[in-house]
Parts: C-alpha cells; sequence; structure tokens
C-alpha cells in the first residue's frame, strides 16, 4: 500500500502544478501525442479490417484489396509509431534543452 501512495506522489510530482503548465514549464503534447499513436494504430487495423472485408464482395475478386488492407494492418502501425517517435523526439530534446538550462546556472 506504501508503495502505491508513494507511486502517486511521484507521478504528481512530475505532473507539475497549474502554474508549470500554463507559463509553457510543462508540456502536454507529449501526453497528447501519446493518444494520438495508440488512435492512429487502431484506426490503421481498423481500416485494414474494413479493406479486407469488403474485397469479399468485389466483383472483381478483390484479392488486390484483401492484400492492400493487409498490408494497412501490418505497415500502418509501423508508419505511425515512426511519425510520432520523430515528433516525440522533438519534445525530449526540449526537455534535454531545459535541463541543460538548469543545470548552467
Amino acid at each position: 500500500m506504501e508503495d502505491v501512495k508513494q507511486e502517486v506522489q511521484q507521478s504528481m510530482k512530475q505532473a507539475g502544478n497549474i502554474q508549470d503548465w500554463l507559463s509553457f514549464n510543462k508540456m502536454i503534447t507529449p501526453i497528447i501525442i501519446k493518444i494520438l499513436f495508440w488512435i492512429g494504430v487502431a484506426g490503421s487495423i481498423i481500416f485494414g479490417l474494413i479493406m479486407i472485408i469488403t474485397s469479399f464482395g468485389s466483383p472483381f475478386g478483390g484479392a488486390g484489396q484483401f492484400l492492400m488492407g493487409l498490408l494497412v494492418m501490418i505497415f500502418g502501425p509501423i508508419f505511425t509509431r515512426v511519425y510520432f517517435e520523430i515528433l516525440y523526439v522533438i519534445f525530449g530534446i526540449f526537455d534535454e534543452l531545459k535541463q541543460i538550462n538548469r543545470n548552467t546556472k
């Protein structure tokens, strides 16, 4: 029970207070990036499934659409991950620069 209490207190310290959020000392975008990543992964998988399901009703056999659905399900989450990692690195650089700034004062 004590461990859980300490973890919650540590999370609250890391989240900062409202002043940090309003003065842009703490960024909200990394949190939003994580949420959007999972939405993108789910969207890729759902879109791939829709393509596969609709390929069965295609008048021309739908083999190409079936294959594209599989490719979207496989590579969609990978490309989504790479894209959001690039965005996250930008905010990681910002955090590191803040740390360097604090250490040089």
